[in-house]
């Protein structure tokens, strides 16, 4: 009889009342539910990081793609057909600018002409092959590619006075000037930023082919020989 009391005495302390089994797999539920909910919270926080740092990426190729271009800009002239002159194409006011350029985002061989826009949307940016003609028709039939969403952009041009003094106007003109600025400034402002994930994006282009060769005063070109 001892022994036999013994023995369901040891059974007793060797095993889990239901009482604790459901007071163990509570606690193990709610580690659970506290792991899955942190998991869930670093997940969120990652994805909306990993978008901003998209974004960020996004907005940086943008912005050296057109300081590359600005930087390739190229003097395209082309023959009025009324003169029979040859004019220089860059169109650049303060919220638009329209030039032909060296480099070509799909790398596609020959001058590729920019346009660059404002549109409620954001900054629209329209590309055409530039040819021996006027581009213009071309660009107005191209379809438009939204380059960043939700901003605004404004130009200006760098140019030297008669003194020799250089200074920043709104608008150029390359069928008056019969040349490019020296440099244009690009400064892209983010519209309707709630959250302050936007910020300001700047880019300042020196154009080294501001002159076309054949255009030159006493260069000998096309137009002297027209002339």
């Amino acid at each position: 009889m001892k022994r036999s009391s013994h023995q369901s005495s040891g059974s007793r302390t060797g095993g889990f009342t239901l009482l604790e089994l459901l007071l163990s797999l509570g606690l193990t539920a709610m580690l659970l539910g506290l792991l899955s909910t942190g998991v869930y919270v670093v997940a969120q926080d990652w994805n909306r990081e990993s978008d901003r740092l998209d974004e960020s990426l996004d907005e940086a190729l943008t912005v050296l793609q057109i300081d590359r271009a600005l930087h390739g800009a190229f003097p395209h002239s082309y023959a009025d057909m009324e003169t029979l002159a040859r004019l220089v194409y860059f169109e650049g006011q303060d919220d638009f600018i329209s030039f032909v350029s060296t480099v070509s985002p799909q790398r596609s061989p020959g001058l590729m002409a920019w346009q660059l826009s404002n549109e409620d949307e954001g900054v629209m940016l329209r590309l055409a092959p530039a040819f021996a003609d006027n581009p213009t028709r071309r660009l107005e039939e191209a379809e438009p590619i939204l380059l960043l969403p939700n901003y605004r952009v404004e130009f200006s041009y760098l140019y030297t006075e008669l003194d020799g003094n250089r200074r920043w106007q709104d608008e150029w003109s390359g069928e008056q000037m019969q040349s490019l600025p020296l440099a244009a400034h690009v400064l892209f402002t983010p519209l309707d930023d709630d959250d302050g994930r936007l910020q300001e994006l700047e880019v300042l282009a020196r154009i080294l082919n501001n002159e076309h060769r054949n255009l030159r005063e006493g260069g000998g070109g096309w137009l002297k020989r027209a002339l």
